[in-house]
Order: C-alpha cells, then structure tokens, then sequence
C-alpha cells in the first residue's frame, strides 16, 4: 500500500511511500483490539479506594448503655457499621487490578487498528524533521499547514527513549489535540484514541521491526 508523502508545509513531495501491507493491511481482529484496549485501561486503574472496616476503626470498646431497660435497640459498640462514625460493611480495599495478555495477541490488535486507520485513510506520512526551538508555535505551525489544527492527532517519532528529540516533545506538551509516541510503544489503545495518525517517515521502519 502506498501513500504520498509529506512536508512540513503541507506540500506533498511527490515521491511514494510503502506502508506494509503484513501490518497496514490485515485483516483486523476486533476481538484482539478489545482485549488490548481491555488490559491496558484495566492495568492503568489505581486502585487505591479503601476505606475501614471494623478492624480500622479505632475506640468503639465499651458498651454504650445497658443491654435492657431504655427500651432502644441493644448495641455493643459506637463503631458498629449503623452508627454515625462506625465502619463500613464490605467497603472498598486496596487492590491490585492486573490483566495479562499474550504477545502475539497484543501484536495483532496493533496491526488491526493500523489497518483500520490505513482503511479509513487517517494515516498521514511526513518527511522527518526536528524543530529549530521548542516553541509551541513552530509545532502548531506544522499542524495548521497539514490541517490537522482542529483534531485529534498522534505523532509517532521514529527515536527511542536515550535519544528522544525533546524539542517535539516539550513544543507539544501545550497543544491539547496532540499526543506524541515512539514507534517502538505504541499501544493499540493509542491507535484508537486519534483521528488522524501522523507519522514520520522512519517510524515505518521502527513499526516492521517491532510488529
């Protein structure tokens, strides 16, 4: 499959890019892309709700009043669950919410959200460039020119982690509309949190490699 690539102007440079076909065009797995995006926002919760229960509780050790005789309900302790100030009855404790998911399985969910992008044509390729400054109006300026000013859109960077530009990063941290990944970390629910996926062109490389 190819598609045009891009400047940075918005101009297109005539020359063709080769998006794969092993990961640009499959056949896509819904099943796959539920369980990636499942796993991952499952793995992202805190889980640190609590609160006590009788245990916690601190006081609550003598009798308030006398068993009978007052003509109330009897009670044992002021901590009781149906008191002001007492425990809660099977209240929320802290835990651990973790999924796990094959790798080939992770694998294809990726591919299939690519597919789905490359299919609904919402991939554009851009030549690779860095900025002069970190300035975020040099990055919205690349936007605007792709017309990609007034949507959502994830940027995939060819780099790895040691050698990340961090110009790109830091001009884009003020544009809300734009996310920034690394080839290499895509996650499936990235894919599918954006309406246009602009890539530059080494990303491709990085995406055979680990896909």
């Amino acid at each position: 499959m190819e598609v045009d690539l891009y400047k940075i102007d918005g101009t297109v440079t005539g020359e063709k890019v080769d998006l794969p076909d092993s990961i640009f065009n499959v056949e896509p797995n819904d099943d796959a892309i539920y369980l990636a995006v499942k796993v991952q926002t499952t793995n992202n919760r805190q889980g640190t709700s609590a609160s006590k229960n009788r245990a916690l509780i601190h006081g609550g050790g003598k009798k308030p009043w006398r068993q009978k005789g007052r003509g109330t309900a009897r009670a044992g302790s002021t901590r009781s669950p149906l008191w002001v100030g007492g425990a809660r009855i099977f209240g929320p404790q802290p835990r651990h919410f973790h999924k796990k998911i094959n790798k080939k399985v992770k694998k294809l969910a990726r591919r299939s959200a690519l597919s789905y992008k490359a299919q609904n044509n919402e991939i554009i390729v851009v030549e690779n460039f860095n900025l002069e400054t970190a300035k975020t109006k040099e990055m919205f300026l690349i936007l605007r020119s792709l017309k990609l000013d007034s949507e959502k859109v994830l940027l995939l960077i060819p780099q790895a982690i040691p050698n990340r530009d961090n110009k790109i990063l830091h001009a884009s941290k003020n544009i809300p509309l734009l996310s920034i990944r690394e080839a290499e970390y895509i996650s499936t629910y990235d894919i599918l949190n954006c309406k246009t996926l602009l890539m530059q062109k080494d990303s491709i490389e990085r995406l055979q490699a680990v896909l």
